[in-house]
């Protein structure tokens, strides 16, 4: 009661978003595999994903073809979605992310169901992910790899050292061990 009031003069003013604010969902379609568990998650049914398979030639001579999806169309129907972000979660390719975008109002309800050029549009919208927190925990994951690279280092390092000590001066094989005498084979430009 005791703070002067502040209009926010939105028009002219766009509003400061917090970082992870949910405004639209973007598509991001080079990464997009039409795996459709977008789809098949979505507890609204408002993901709609059409498809077809293209026969792929084979990459070498002898090879195989192989088909892929392709994807023919991707819209989401923003009158029913309720913005869980279930689809982007189980999305394992990356290929949906929340943008900011809040301004997408029509006066038609037909028109909500965005294609995907303009989630395509929105995409490009998405902030950058924040930077990494550098007093975080490694993730098990890279502790694990990196675990088992400095063990191959250092089985790799132990038999180098082994072959080095093995000099070429001295025999490796038993000293006793004789040559098998037989008739000797003619050596190249002797008749």
């Amino acid at each position: 009661m005791t703070k002067k009031t502040v209009t926010a003069q939105y028009p002219d003013v766009q509003p400061d978003l917090p970082p992870r604010s949910r405004g639209v969902i973007g598509l991001f379609e080079e990464n997009c595999t039409v795996c459709m568990l977008c789809a098949r998650e979505c507890p609204d049914w408002c993901i709609y994903i059409d498809s077809h398979k293209e026969t792929v030639p084979a990459a070498a001579p002898g090879g195989r073809e192989r088909s892929r999806n392709v994807l023919d169309r991707f819209a989401i129907d923003f009158s029913l979605c309720m913005y869980c972000g279930i689809c982007i979660e189980v999305c394992p390719f990356d290929a949906l992310f929340w943008s900011p975008e809040f301004e997408y109002a029509e006066t038609d309800i037909h028109e909500l169901t965005h294609e995907r050029d303009k989630l395509r549009e929105w995409m490009w919208t998405v902030p950058a992910p924040p930077a990494l927190d550098p007093a975080a925990e490694e993730p098990k994951e890279i502790a694990t790899a990196r675990k088992t690279a400095e063990k191959l280092a250092a089985t790799q390092a132990t038999q180098a050292t082994q072959a080095t000590q093995a000099t070429p001066n001295e025999p490796t094989e038993p000293a006793d061990r004789t040559e098998p005498t037989g008739p000797a084979e003619p050596q190249e430009g002797t008749s």
